[in-house]
């Protein structure tokens, strides 16, 4: 027997399944609901859980029986951290082939926020495509940092843009720069007129938010419920620029960050920042942890960590 055939007998029962099964039920919090989510039968699941467990002989979860949520032990946790370093690098095979099959890399796909896509990539890329013209730069919207953090790992992305990112065996994270809570407003409103304005300005007043699927909306709303601040939702959408112009119609007021602010796209708007912290709002870039970094991404990471301290 080879020596790399032998590797693969040296614990049996964990393969890619098992581990896919192990972060299922973690996640998840039931074997029931893992079961569904992978398109397995109960049972199947339950015995690839059962196969890993006697490969590492200990328990993985502790099952209450019942409908009660499985708790995952602190073995459990070690082989989900592992696990998801070992998916990533499987799942990114494809991007892997797919770049080594065309040559050298001819494209790089960035992921974050419209803010980010609109206030930060213009001028890094500006200085990037002196250097590198024949590059394609694809920008992908998402809404969370768990989304960025999952398709870096599955090698669809090269880079991504975060709000206050968590630390995650998947990926690297740079700080870039703080984005602070800031009230949008019209220049004749009576807000625009108060000379130390606070967030309790916006306690019954009419507001323009996001959706709550972003993950900074959710956060921010929290951060008025701590405060005891209820404004009045009255109009939500996805779009920054609809935001922005609803804001502009006179139809409320909103929360967004001061980089958007900043360069508001209607003279009628202006912003106010007020003197409490409603909390951290600082945007990252990311990275996978575990793949070598091509010089061309390497290159517009460099040149968007330039832009963005200017």
């Amino acid at each position: 027997m080879t020596e790399e055939r032998s590797l693969y007998s040296i614990i049996p029962g964990i393969g890619l399944r098992e581990l896919r099964a192990v972060l299922a039920v973690s996640e998840l919090g039931s074997f029931r609901r893992a079961a569904q989510d992978l398109g397995y039968t109960q049972s199947a699941l339950s015995h690839q859980i059962a196969s890993i467990e006697a490969a590492l002989g200990r328990p993985l979860f502790t099952r209450p029986g019942g409908r009660g949520h499985v708790q995952i032990t602190p073995a459990g946790q070690a082989v989900c951290r592992r696990a998801r370093r070992a998916l990533s690098e499987v799942e990114a095979i494809a991007a892997d082939a797919e770049e080594a099959d065309r040559g050298q890399m001819a494209r790089v796909r960035v992921g974050g926020s419209q803010t980010t896509a609109a206030e930060v990539m213009p001028p890094a890329l500006r200085v990037f495509r002196e250097d590198h013209p024949g590059v394609e730069v694809a920008l992908w919207e998402y809404d969370s940092f768990e989304a960025v953090a999952s398709a870096l790992g599955r090698g669809r992305l090269e880079l991504g843009f975060a709000h206050n990112p968590t630390p995650d065996d998947r990926v690297e994270s740079i700080p870039l720069l703080d984005d602070s809570w800031v009230i949008l407003t019209r220049r004749d409103s009576p807000l625009a007129e108060i000379e130390h304005p606070s967030f309790d300005v916006l306690d019954g007043r009419d507001v323009v938010a996001w959706n709550r699927k972003w993950q900074v909306q959710a956060e921010l709303e929290e951060a008025w419920m701590r405060g005891g601040i209820v404004p009045r939702i009255v109009y939500r959408t996805d779009d920054n620029l609809a935001l922005q112009r609803l804001v502009a119609a006179g139809l409320g007021h909103a929360c967004i960050g001061r980089l958007a602010a900043r360069r508001a796209i209607d003279p009628s708007l202006t912003w106010l920042t007020p003197k409490e912290f409603l909390g951290p709002r600082q945007i990252a870039l990311c990275f996978p942890r575990n793949r070598q970094m091509s010089g061309t991404t390497a290159a517009l990471m460099s040149a968007i960590r330039a832009q963005a301290t200017q």
